[in-house]
């Protein structure tokens, strides 16, 4: 086997290694308290995880949905603005959104203090007002920071498909929502089941948002078991129960999909014409339009600013640190990913050797795992292998290394990679796969190596991929929280560490700093969707 395939082979043993490890402690605990916990515990986890994966899928498939439909189909004032201006939520992480949220409505804040004043109501006996740390309000979060995964898939779907169908629709007598219903819907299905995917497997992911509002989800199970309890084996179960709802997501996803098959003309295809709207029916579409991105983006953007006016919490040494640590990994993370996905999916192509070419898609499943999963599966191992190489270290006579890589940033580089390794692999295959093959053919034929080959062909041709790729990735490491609290060594805070951290104690002002730095990343990422998908 050449070095391109044993490359290859090692890099998908290591991410799938902490999958299953999580497995493997689930199946053999040294205290059993499974038992226990289908009496207690989960089928509170169970049930709050399944209400908020459901609801969250279906407001944001409505949101999206309907967005996107209004954007495509529609001309409107503000169109063209808020068509990119529909992912800017994709920039402020849910518990930031969540942060802001609570900030905004609760008993001291702007709203019900101006409700007191304006009223005259001295105490909040005098009215009633809704409690916002509840399983509603977490949904609400949840959906307004990640309806854009559905928005972009389903914008796509409604501009690929052909103008002429809906022209013979309305010729048949199909008003606008029967247009919508019975040609658009049923077209852009595949798309829209694949956003919600997406979106749901992000809901079972998310720690930050559930912990804050006191909602009890698998998630928080895992850290509740493992480190209140201190119970790997049991930790582990409920780690296994969301990969298995992971699992069936994926598996529903691509059943829904199986028997749906389309197909448009390219010869001749036109694009759908938008409607110009007039009159009251202009402004309402706009308003719609309007209401997801200030929820999503403006309101937790503008209560961070709010707070972020002291000059004091900017120059802040913890912030500075934050800040550092998280380009430091973050950045390592995103620059292995991609070198590891390009590695990979080149050694498969240039081999053709199956072990390799069956274990690349199977790589993909630690960007479906959640952080805390992989948490999990990573800090354990990684530990007893540290205690083992520290003993070797010290039978042979030298002193004792510590703990070289749970007592440093690797756990957390590693977590990264093997969370986002499917960014970095996914970008590298479609990159690569349109390189012709006649031009790696020549170089060969002129006496480039495989390697030569790699340098002096492949990646100046997919440098752009292989950039955006890397801004990806980095912004994705730079928002993931579970596994970050997880792995971190003792005193090692990133921005998003830094966030929860604030916030949990209520100090919304000293987190304000952090969460606009997190949002101002993200807003990169954005623009950088907005230009490719123009």
């Amino acid at each position: 086997m050449s070095p391109w395939s044993i490359g290859a082979v090692l890099i998908a043993t290591m991410v799938l290694i902490p999958i299953v490890a999580v497995i493997w402690f689930a199946l053999t605990p040294t205290e059993n308290i499974w038992p226990h916990m289908l009496r207690t515990t989960l089928p509170r986890y169970l049930t709050n995880t399944a209400v908020l994966m459901f609801s969250v899928g279906a407001l944001t498939a409505m949101i999206g949905t309907g967005a996107a439909w209004l954007v495509v189909m529609y001309q409107f004032p503000g169109r063209r603005v808020l068509q990119w201006a529909l992912l800017m939520p994709l920039a402020v992480p849910a518990y930031v959104g969540a942060y802001a949220l609570v900030d905004f409505f609760e008993y001291a804040g702007p709203v019900q203090t101006t409700l007191r004043e304006a009223m005259g109501w001295a105490t909040a006996r005098d009215y009633w007002f809704p409690a916002i740390r509840t399983r509603g309000a977490a949904v609400l979060v949840l959906s307004a920071a990640l309806y854009p995964y559905v928005y972009l898939l389903a914008r796509a779907a409604f501009r690929e498909q052909s103008g002429a169908a809906y022209e013979v629709a309305q010729a048949l007598g199909a008003g606008a929502f029967a247009r919508f219903w019975r040609v658009g819907l049923p077209l852009a299905r595949p798309a829209i089941a694949a956003g919600v995917a997406v979106v749901m497997m992000e809901t079972v992911n998310d720690f930050g948002t559930v912990d804050y509002f006191a909602v009890q989800t698998l998630t928080t199970g895992i850290f509740s078991v493992w480190l209140q309890g201190g119970n790997l084996g049991g930790a582990s179960q409920l780690a296994t129960c969301v990969l298995g709802l992971v699992i069936i997501l994926v598996t529903l996803e691509k059943l829904s999909r199986r028997k749906s098959k389309f197909f448009g003309s390219a010869r001749g295809q036109r694009p759908v014409s938008p409607t110009k709207l007039r009159g009251w029916r202009s402004y309402m579409v706009t308003a719609l339009c309007l209401v997801p991105v200030i929820g999503g983006f403006l309101l937790p953007v503008g209560v961070l600013l709010t707070h972020a006016f002291d000059a004091n919490q900017w120059v802040a040494p913890g912030l500075r640190k934050a800040l550092v640590h998280t380009i430091t990994v973050g950045g390592m993370a995103a620059i292995l990913t991609v070198l590891g996905g390009v590695f990979m999916v080149y050694g498969v192509r240039l081999t053709r050797k199956r072990l390799p070419a069956l274990l690349m898609p199977v790589t993909a499943i630690g960007y479906a795992a959640p952080g805390a999963v992989l948490g999990l599966g990573i800090l354990v191992p990684l530990a007893r292998f540290d205690n083992v190489l520290a003993d070797t270290v010290v039978k042979f006579g030298f002193s004792d290394p510590g703990l070289i890589f749970t007592g440093s940033a690797a756990a957390l580089v590693l977590a990264y990679v093997v969370r986002f390794f499917a960014i970095g692999q996914g970008t590298a295959d479609a990159a690569l796969g349109r390189v012709s093959p006649s031009l790696p053919m020549a170089a060969r034929s002129l006496g480039r190596t495989a390697g030569g080959t790699l340098r002096a062909v492949h990646l100046p041709l997919v440098k752009a991929s292989v950039g955006s790729a890397l801004l990806l990735v980095f912004v994705d490491c730079v928002k993931e929280l579970p596994a970050t609290l997880l792995l971190r060594p003792f005193s090692y805070d990133t921005l998003a560490t830094r966030v929860y951290a604030k916030a949990s104690l209520e100090n919304i002002s000293e987190a304000a700093p952090a969460a606009l730095m997190i949002t101002l990343v993200g807003l990169a990422a954005v623009i950088f969707l907005a230009r490719a998908n123009r």
